[in-house]
């Protein structure tokens, strides 16, 4: 997959939106409600050492059956502190990891980040229009 395949999908996700945080080059996706100013995380797009990879959002239990499944492809969030690297994994762009099971980690990491968020706010973002 392509970072704008990516992006593209991400952003068919209720209440996503595109945003620069940490430098213009690199883009993440966050979800938020209407009532929100800033979202929460659940894609982060890059370049690692020229390769295109992208971390994602994930339960531990989830992280690590990717890992397993896909060693090398799938590790642990390269960018987050070691504590938060248990709810993150960076996947390798380059063929390894099929598309399908790429899109349902991106499924994946949409839910988890909205499960965090009080159920009233969860009902706001489920109501927005995609």
């Amino acid at each position: 997959m392509t970072h704008e395949q990516i992006i593209d999908y991400c952003l068919k996700k209720k209440g996503s939106y595109l945003d620069y945080p940490f430098d213009p080059i690199v883009p993440v996706v966050r979800v938020k409600s209407p009532t929100q100013d800033k979202g929460r995380i659940f894609a982060q797009i890059f370049h690692l050492r020229g390769e295109r990879r992208v971390t994602l959002n994930c339960t531990p239990e989830s992280a690590e059956f990717y890992r397993m499944l896909y060693p090398g492809s799938v590790v642990r969030g390269w960018h987050c502190p070691p504590i938060q690297q248990l709810y993150f994994n960076t996947i390798n762009l380059d063929g390894s990891v099929p598309d399908d099971e790429i899109l349902w980690m991106i499924d994946h990491a949409y839910e988890v980040v909205v499960k965090k968020y009080p159920k009233y706010i969860q009902n706001e973002i489920h109501m927005t229009e995609a």
